[in-house]
Formats: C-alpha cells, structure tokens, sequence
C-alpha cells in the first residue's frame, strides 16, 4: 500500500508538472519609446549652388566730376545712361542657427550668413554721333562681379519636416567697375577719358524659400547630424549706387573729366544642402 500511495503522488506531481508546462507564460509588458517630435532648433553649415540672372549695373554720366550736377553738357558726345546686363553660375556655403518655439510645426526664427563665387561678367558698347559736328565717338562700359555673400535674418513657419520662410538683410560684393570714353568709334582709337573702380560694395538682400528635413538614416548624412536638410531659395540683392569720376588721362583735347555713378542689382536662384546639429 504504501508503495502504491508513493506511485500516485509520484504520478500526480509528474502531470501537474507538464500541464503548468502547457500553460501560456506570462510576458513582460513592451516598453513604450515615444518617436522623437522633429524640431528645427540648431545649428546647420552647408553648401549652395545655383544661377545668377537679371543682373543689372547701370552707368549714369555727368558733365562733370560730380554727379548728379547736370545732364551731358554737349548731347551726343556720351550716353547719359547705359546698362550692362549679366548672368552666370554661384556657387558657395552657408552656416546658421534657427530656433522653433513648438516642437512639430510652429513659428521658426534664425540668422544665416553665406558666401558665394560669382561669375558675372557683362559689358555694353555705345557709339553716339554729335549733331553739332558730326563727330562720333565710343564708349565701353563692363562690370565684373567675383563674389556675393549675404548675412541675413529668417522667420518662417514649420509644418513639422517642410519649413517656409523669408529672409532678408545686409548683401556685399566684390565689384569692379570699368568706364572708357575714346576719342573715336573703335577701341583702338586714343582714349579721352576713363573710370575705374574696384571695391567691395554693401547693400541688401531679400528672399524667400522652401525647405525640407530628410529622414536622419539618409545616405546624404555623411556627417551623422541629427538632420539633413535640402532647400530651394530666391534672393533679390542690391548693392546700391557709388561714385566713380571718369577722368581726362591728359591726351591733347580733352579737359576736365566726366562724374560716373555706378548701381547694381540683381536676383539669384540656388539649391541648398544643410547638415544640422544640435537638439533632434
């Protein structure tokens, strides 16, 4: 009896043990990891590239050194305005830092500088005939910008990756500016009068863009920021008017000297890649 009794329990023990062994197990609950909302607070550097088009650098001559004093004293002899249109390839880098107030889409602000290689080189001919004498006479004029760079506020709207916005501030150039007057219809002829000028100018540049926050894994994060940004923007720059004296270089005939005044503007379109650091 008493092995039998052993032989139950031994039995008994042995299916409570497999059946617990069928019973589902209880599992931990999942942790929960919330997806880290996008902002587009932080620093970012990038490069740029694109086109330069309706560039403009006018030419108003005066009858004397200072501009602005009167109309051409003898109609005929120089154009009173001549403009010398140009165009051409940018390329360059931007550094900035933006801020957004809400995470996810709301109200971003920042500041960007940027500089870019310019080739924008134009140049214009004018030959007029003096109705008084019949004597004709050349004058070239050519304008040549090497570099173009903005530092620029920004305020824009975020709809939470996509961010558009506006921008504006303070634009420099690089310009050099060329007047010749000769004597004659051809360069080659004896040169009256010439004006020269190479600085670099300030004025200011507005604009607008779209921008847009590619996922962080993009195979463009080469830098492993924590965002790779691409964005499409269009700036008007003016570098306002300055004075450039076109002088008598002492050929016999020629006394006193012209006054020149110099404006230039014009509107630039370009592609940017961002990388951004900082807070996700």
């Amino acid at each position: 009896m008493n092995k039998l009794a052993t032989s139950l329990i031994a039995l008994a023990a042995f299916a409570g043990g497999a059946h617990a062994a069928d019973l589902p197990r209880r599992a931990a609950p999942p942790v929960f990891a919330p997806v880290p909302v996008f902002t587009w607070t932080g620093f970012y550097l990038g490069v740029n590239a694109g086109y330069a088009f309706e560039g403009r650098t006018s030419f108003r001559t005066f009858n004397d050194a200072t501009p602005g004093a009167s109309a051409l004293g003898v109609p005929g002899s120089r154009p009173p305005l001549a403009t010398a249109r140009t165009e051409g390839v940018t390329a360059g880098g931007q550094v900035g830092y933006n801020y957004q107030f809400t995470p996810g889409s709301g109200v971003v602000v920042g500041i960007e500088a940027d500089a870019a290689y310019t080739d924008l080189v134009g140049g214009t001919a004018v030959i007029l005939t003096n109705p008084a004498n019949g004597v004709a006479r050349l004058s070239t004029f050519r304008s040549q910008l090497d570099f173009l760079g903005t530092v620029r506020g920004r305020i824009g709207y975020a709809f939470d990756r996509v961010l558009v916005y506006g921008t504006g501030g303070l634009a420099y150039g690089d310009l050099r500016t060329a007047t010749v007057f000769y004597q004659g219809t051809a360069v080659d002829t004896p040169l009256n009068y010439v004006g020269a000028r190479s600085n670099i100018d300030l004025g200011y540049a507005v604009g607008g863009g779209i921008e847009y926050a590619l996922p962080t894994d993009s195979f463009l994060n080469v830098f492993r920021s924590s965002a790779v940004t691409v964005k499409v923007e269009a700036l008007y720059y003016d570098l306002g008017s300055r004075n450039v004296p076109v002088a008598s270089i002492g050929v016999p005939g020629t006394v006193g000297a012209y006054g020149g005044q110099v404006s230039t503007d014009g509107v630039l379109a370009r592609a940017g890649l961002n990388f951004k650091f900082g807070t996700f």
